[in-house]
């Protein structure tokens, strides 16, 4: 009985943050908590294993201090940006010219990881005409090749979730952005369908870095400000696909050709990407944070978090319903750019007989709609919430879904060049809106397991680009886009079966009262931060000691 258990968790996130067991008696653990100061910023829960009476009189605790008597729980005492200490330290808001850490620098970090990461993805992707010219691919051989590169990341997808909630985004950011660069730098062996399929499946590993980059802003950005974070992260590392297109088809590979022949060019200029892809894993996992406190292994030195289970995490994730409802809505908006960036250049340099450099610098029209829309999907998501809660998430989330769908049906019948672009612009516009919005959702699902939700539904967006590549390679093109669009509108009728326990759906239900304070700023001050452990009286210590 001399034992005793002390935990803290984390209220609004639900992440347990630490486990602490004391090895002194009660008596003398109770005198070594006197006159210590907890420094921790977040609202502590505080449950005592065992029952004894207490005193009036209380003591605070330092939780780094009982572990380590030095260590600090937290990394910064001060922040550039406001926070929110009942969320864990996580910012109020964004201040895209700071690069200071930890919230910010965490937050350019992820979206130029995973920019870098779909600028090896697609690398070879505006070059395809080349490589098949050179290899006297057919077009099924080639779509093998598309859905292979998407395939290769949803297993990825799936088990990053689990091993960010476990080590945060950053490590699995490094090491994946590392080791895709190396199938990339071997492009230029590829001398058949199957060695491409096989070469772009493993290159694929890189687009899993998804999930690190919206689990790495989730945890450091507040509720009421995740969507625009996640958002512009997102599309702005998306927009990595739309500037592959154009840097890989319209300015290196021409330049590189100007020295040698155009096979030796394609087979050459993958090792650009592939460089800067490992350059980047490497240094990403020195200048930044996984958390406003510090990065996951120090907080778990110091008690500031326990140790998550990976496996547990991903099955409380899996076992949400609305997980899977997002999972398909984002393969009907993440899935159709993939696809999109797939097919772009091919599918403007056939039906308008344009060259291959015309039709990547058209094509990557697409991705650079990323540069606004999809943080324009995630602040209207947000503001939508502020007005009508979880409610206007998703009216905003169908409402994306739906046009994009539509636009998909006039893009396929569209014959004029220039208006093709024009129609392209708007339907992209959608398409990235509607990442942002699920975004903005994914951390309302089941806040303790935020990584693995995040993961799965990311994963989603895998399945979507190799299903409708599936429908590209076996139909005609006008049929695929069809079939597309059907898909598409019918995921926006989804959002009616989206029910997120405390929040009101589509068209019924009711927030719960602490949503509605939440999302309309009403809610009562934050609760002092500092942990208070009741000091025992002596007989309680003495019958606990028997």
């Amino acid at each position: 009985l001399s034992k005793h258990h002390i935990s803290t968790t984390h209220e609004l996130t639900g992440f347990s943050l630490f486990s602490y067991h004391s090895h002194t008696s009660l008596t003398r653990r109770a005198h070594n908590f006197l006159n210590l100061s907890c420094t921790t910023s977040t609202r502590l829960r505080l449950h005592i294993h065992r029952f004894f009476p207490f005193t009036s009189s209380t003591n605070s605790i330092n939780m780094s201090e009982v572990q380590s008597g030095q260590a600090e729980v937290k990394k910064y005492e001060t922040y550039d940006l406001n926070v929110d200490p009942n969320q864990d330290d996580k910012a109020t808001e964004i201040k895209l010219l700071s690069f200071k850490r930890p919230h910010m620098r965490a937050f350019h970090c992820s979206w130029f990881c995973f920019f870098i990461a779909f600028f090896i993805w697609f690398a070879i992707a505006p070059l395809l005409p080349e490589v098949k010219d050179t290899l006297g691919l057919t077009k099924q051989e080639i779509w093998t090749s598309n859905i292979c590169s998407v395939f290769g990341t949803i297993f990825l997808r799936f088990i990053n979730g689990p091993l960010c909630d476990k080590y945060g985004a950053r490590i699995p950011m490094g090491i994946i952005l590392a080791f895709a660069s190396i199938p990339c730098a071997l492009t230029g062996l590829v001398n058949s369908a199957t060695s491409l399929a096989v070469l772009r499946f493993f290159i694929g590993f890189g687009g899993s870095t998804f999930v690190m980059c919206q689990f790495w802003t989730s945890r450091m950005f507040t509720k009421e400000v995740v969507g625009t974070a996640n958002a512009l992260v997102g599309g702005w590392g998306n927009l990595g696909g739309g500037v592959t297109q154009l840097v890989m088809g319209s300015v290196l590979f021409p330049l590189f050709k100007t020295g040698m022949s155009a096979e030796q060019a394609w087979r050459t200029v993958c090792i650009v990407p592939a460089c800067v892809g490992m350059a980047t894993g490497i240094t990403i996992l020195k200048i930044s944070e996984d958390a406003p406190k510090g990065n996951y292994n120090e907080m778990k030195k110091n008690g500031t978090m326990a140790q998550v289970s990976a496996s547990g995490s991903f099955r409380a994730g899996a076992a949400n319903f609305n997980t899977w409802l997002l999972f398909i809505q984002y393969a009907c908006c993440f899935g159709v750019e993939l696809t999109m960036n797939n097919a772009a250049a091919s599918y403007f340099k056939a039906t308008f007989e344009l060259s291959t450099e015309a039709a990547a610098a058209i094509a990557s029209i697409f991705g650079w709609m990323n540069l606004f829309a999809r943080g324009v999907g995630g602040f209207v998501s947000d503001k939508a919430n502020a007005r009508m809660g979880m409610r206007g998430r998703l009216w905003w989330q169908t409402i994306c879904l739906v046009i994009e769908g539509v636009m998909v049906f006039i893009f396929a019948n569209t014959n004029s060049l220039g208006l093709a672009i024009f129609i392209m612009v708007i339907f992209s516009s959608f398409v990235q809106a509607a990442e942002g919005s699920s975004y903005g959702i994914v951390p309302y699902v089941n806040p303790p397991v935020t990584g693995s939700i995040a993961g799965i539904v990311g994963a989603g967006g895998n399945t979507g680009a190799v299903c409708f590549g599936l429908g590209f390679r076996q139909l005609e093109t006008k049929q695929a886009f069809y079939l597309m669009a059907s898909c598409i509108v019918a995921s926006g009728v989804l959002s009616l079966c989206i029910f997120i326990k405390g929040h009101a759906g589509l068209i019924t239900g009711q927030d719960s009262e602490e949503a509605i304070a939440a999302w309309k700023k009403m809610g009562a001050p934050a609760a002092d931060t500092t942990l208070q452990v009741p000091e025992p009286d002596a007989e309680a210590a003495d019958d606990v000691e028997k």
